[in-house]
């Protein structure tokens, strides 16, 4: 069943799904709440094509901050999602996916005047990765802070995010104030920048906007690309550069760098097999 709410005379309407019983998702306190994007990928049938080269795509769900949110409830972690797609198939689509995936998506909102966000995306032989994304607006980026699940958000033990929602409003005042909620709440703040450039309106306004919630992340996950990005082109492998990313509340940065492994940092030498885990594996 959904529930449908028309916040102000304005006429937005948004629906909040609920189980059977009346009550909005799951009953539990999930231990780590995910914020941001969620939608479709759709990607070639067949591998090392550029997007205009391939005869057919696939879809299959996205959103780095969802895929957090599925990974760590199939490695048998608690686990929900705060965020926005459109009231279409594929939002519902997603929906169930978290549903199945036993993440607690009680602060998944649909929205009644936008679409769940699309993106091309494909690995080239050369490869580069290419992106082309569907968003004009997309349901994602419409997230009011009114519309918060701010009692989800302050029950958790980590609160992670990204800087997609940081790009427009009014998605971006909604993210800030899901922050600072957990962040007053004690809740340890989890943060991949996860560099989407083509979705900013320039370069500098992606670096800004990255950098702009950098001190209040407890943990960062960055990749090698990123830090040569955040750093203006410096070396990614020098830790005299990494460590330059290292700000005094920094319990833990870890630096991806994928298929051999990753690299950690902190100054406090505050290490959890949990994060590690997490971290390592996503």
């Amino acid at each position: 069943m959904v529930l449908l709410a028309c916040s102000d005379s304005s006429g937005v309407c948004t629906k909040a799904i609920s189980n059977s019983d009346g009550a909005p998702g799951t009953s539990d306190s999930p231990h780590v709440v995910c914020f941001g994007e969620l939608l479709i990928d759709f990607v070639p049938t067949v591998s090392g094509v550029s997007l205009a080269d391939a005869p057919a795509f696939k879809k299959a769900p996205g959103g780095a901050p969802a895929n957090v949110a599925v990974g760590i409830a199939r490695l048998g972690g608690s686990s929900a999602f705060i965020g926005k797609v459109g009231d279409d198939e594929f939002g519902y689509m997603l929906s169930d996916m978290l549903k199945e995936n036993n993440v607690n998506n009680q602060g998944l909102l649909f929205d009644t005047h936008a679409r769940t966000a699309l993106a091309f995306v494909t690995l080239r032989s050369d490869g580069e990765r290419e992106f082309m994304f569907y968003r004009n607006p997309s349901a994602d980026m419409l997230l009011e802070e009114k519309e918060l699940n701010l009692d989800l958000i302050r029950k958790a033990k980590i609160f992670h995010h990204g800087s997609i929602s940081l790009i427009t409003e009014p998605c971006k005042t909604a993210h800030i104030a899901a922050s600072k909620a957990a962040k007053d709440a004690g809740v340890l703040i989890s943060y991949d920048p996860n560099l989407r450039l083509p979705l900013w309106s320039s370069a500098d306004d992606a670096r800004d906007g990255i950098l702009s919630i950098w001190d209040t992340a407890d943990l960062i996950k960055v990749s090698a690309e990123e830090i040569s990005f955040l750093t203006n082109g410096e070396d990614p492998y020098d830790d005299s550069v990494v460590k330059k990313l290292i700000h005094p509340n920094t319990k833990l940065l870890l630096v991806t760098e994928g298929p051999d492994g990753c690299r950690y940092y902190s100054k406090v030498m505050f290490i959890c097999d949990l994060y590690i885990t997490y971290y390592y594996l996503l």
